[in-house]
């Protein structure tokens, strides 16, 4: 992904837009797509999502792209936390990297879902890059896109100021994320996906629902 896109990427991410997407024109092979966490609390980046090996995501992408994503552990790479305002989660998502650089990743930003909450009917703002190419597609507003389902399950230490969950949600949407640049719109018709999101208590954040004992 070359310099502009990237630091048009990361202002969009900073100001509280959780969506960016860039595609091949209609009717091209794409690569297969590869890892990269976008959007997520900076971390030291690792192989695979989830140490339970059970992390995924699939897709169906229909548009200016022809695609079903089906990306599974550990060939794909997760991490996630608290939107900016506190009020939602930032989930981020990458698929493997093809051998010519591509890769595709996935931003959604879901409202009001406090720390280990199941949820439900959530608006999600999505963002979808494909890094290696030159467009950006997002939905530039959480009303296009539901998340129909989601739960939070507590994973690894219990203790501590920093905690992860693994959160299982599947979703859809009803309206395209548009190109940037106004060349096409992509239409994410489905979507299921089970990621790791953490939360550090230095990171502003809803209150926290107590794990299960």
């Amino acid at each position: 992904m070359n310099a502009p896109l990237a630091l048009a990427c990361a202002a969009a991410l900073a100001s509280g837009c959780d969506t960016v997407v860039a595609s091949q024109p209609a009717g091209a092979a794409p690569d297969p797509p590869a890892a990269a966490a976008a959007g997520a609390p900076a971390a030291t980046p690792s192989p695979g999502c989830l140490a339970s090996g059970d992390g995924y995501l699939r897709a169906r992408l229909r548009g200016a792209l022809e695609l079903d994503v089906a990306w599974e552990d550990p060939r794909m790479d997760c991490d996630g936390g608290m939107r900016p305002d506190g009020r939602g989660l930032r989930v981020t998502v990458a698929g493997p990297s093809s051998p010519s650089g591509r890769r595709l990743r996935f931003v959604f930003g879901i409202a009001d879902v406090a720390e280990g909450a199941a949820a439900t009917a959530r608006p999600t703002n999505l963002t979808i890059l494909f890094e290696g190419e030159q467009r950006v597609y997002a939905t530039r507003g959480d009303d296009k896109c539901t998340i129909d389902a989601l739960r939070q399950e507590r994973i690894g230490a219990l203790g501590g100021p920093e905690r992860s969950w693994r959160v299982v949600a599947s979703g859809f949407c009803t309206g395209p994320a548009a190109a940037v640049d106004g060349s096409g719109r992509i239409l994410v018709t489905r979507f299921d996906f089970a990621t790791r999101v953490r939360f550090s208590d230095d990171v502003p954040h809803a209150t926290p629902v107590p794990a299960a004992p």
